[in-house]
């Protein structure tokens, strides 16, 4: 058995003191509690007046108004913008092993109650803030669990986590993969790989709908594979019968292989520009003994343009393409680029085509996306009726006191 691996942060990190009890106050500016008293997760310096005491960075904290009442307690990082993330509003919590034991099983536990523990399928067994662990999502493959972190919170916690998921779950083995930019935005590094267990030899076979897919647990997107869109493929495949499909940013075939085998697609052309992705694709389209689906290497925007060089025509487009605004900075031009994809893909549509076009941004709106979507039928000069809303599966719950936790949007339109 492999040990469990601790982070390599880009400065040195005290161990975190196992009682979970607080070794220092976090005192808010005056008007600034509402927020945290209305249980929102994320305390920013912004809003903090000062520290009382020598807080580690990893060290449990409690948060106090302006006048000295106890709010939450969390956990400290004096390197992040999200100064303080909070994980109890009950005094009496100490964020001790068996507090995060207790969060873990009642993680897992709503997803038996979902329906999504076969054994051989995959699901997210926590969502990070919409699970109440903060900085930490855990996606299960088969018998396989992989770990993203996202906060230090929970990074330099993770000698305490494995062992706590080894009880509960019993996987055969963990891996760690990282947030993108977490070195900037909280501070220290994480070696990604084996945390504990034996690696897989190559990719984890899982089942969804009835469908195999192989799944890259070390390098693939994300955890390995868009659990998120597991409900999203299945609805979106009732609408494909009989039509020509095209997948943009199709990764590792999810919606293609829908289409055709659920949905009774009469051919589907997937495009992703990773030649890895592309080779996976066509991996599980053999796997499953599918002929119809056919993939190819290409950039999605030079694609899309290319296509309609060619009068290429479809009866439905699906566009999952990846993040375009990970700050609110960059939302504006990520409202260009996906008028852009929509403006091309509804020319590419055959009249009463469908269109179904996602976003991962959780930077844009529900609202922004749909305006974006009547510019679409404006320039186009084509109607766009929305038949379908939709967001990620319920394995990702979202959290009415965290509404960042609500990210993906999928429509599914109807382009006369």
């Amino acid at each position: 058995m492999a040990e469990v691996i601790s982070p390599a942060p880009s400065q040195p990190i005290a161990a975190p003191d196992d009682s979970g009890l607080p070794v220092a106050s976090v005192i808010l500016k005056p008007r600034k509690a509402r927020p945290f008293f209305g249980r929102h997760p994320w305390v920013l310096d912004s809003a903090i007046e000062r520290v009382e005491g020598q807080p580690a960075d990893g060290d449990v904290v409690d948060l106090l108004s302006d006048k000295g009442k106890f709010i939450a307690r969390g956990i400290f990082n004096s390197a992040s913008r999200i100064r303080v993330r909070l994980y109890t509003w009950e005094h009496q919590d100490a964020l001790s092993a068996a507090f995060w034991q207790a969060r873990l099983a009642a993680a897992v536990g709503l997803r038996a109650d979902l329906g999504y523990a076969e054994p051989a399928g995959a699901a997210r067994l926590v969502f990070s803030e919409a699970d109440g662990l903060s900085g930490m999502i855990i996606d299960r493959y088969g018998s396989y669990l992989v770990v993203q972190i996202t906060g230090l919170a929970m990074g330099v916690r993770l000698p305490v986590l494995v062992p706590l998921l080894v009880d509960l779950v019993h996987p055969r083995a963990i891996l760690v993969r990282s947030e993108r930019g977490l070195a900037s935005t909280e501070g220290f590094q994480l070696a990604e790989g084996l945390l504990w267990g034996q690696s897989p030899d190559g990719p984890v076979f899982v089942e969804e709908h009835g469908i195999r897919y192989g799944v890259d647990l070390a390098e693939g997107h994300k955890t390995g594979f868009y659990l998120d869109q597991r409900e999203n493929r299945r609805v979106a495949a009732g609408y494909m019968r009989g039509r020509r499909v095209l997948d943009m940013f199709c990764y590792s075939g999810g919606f293609s292989l829908a289409a055709s085998t659920l949905g009774g697609a009469t051919e589907v052309h997937g495009f992703d520009t990773s030649a890895k992705a592309i080779a996976l694709a066509q991996a599980n389209a053999q796997l499953n003994g599918v002929s119809n689906v056919h993939f190819e290497g290409g950039d999605g925007f030079a694609t899309l343009d290319r296509l309609i060089y060619e009068r290429q025509r479809f009866g439905a487009v699906v566009l999952d393409p990846p993040k375009f605004a990970r700050s609110r900075k960059a939302v504006s031009d990520a409202l260009m680029a996906y008028h852009r994809i929509n403006r091309t893909a509804v020319d590419l549509l055959e009249p009463g085509g469908i269109l179904v076009t996602c976003s991962c941004s959780g930077h844009v709106s529900r609202e922004d996306f749909l305006h974006m979507l009547a510019g679409v039928s404006q320039r186009t000069g084509r109607d766009i009726q929305v038949l379908d809303q939709r967001g990620a599966s319920a394995d990702h719950p979202v959290s009415a006191t965290c509404l960042e936790s609500e990210y993906l949007k999928c429509f599914i339109c109807r382009v006369v």
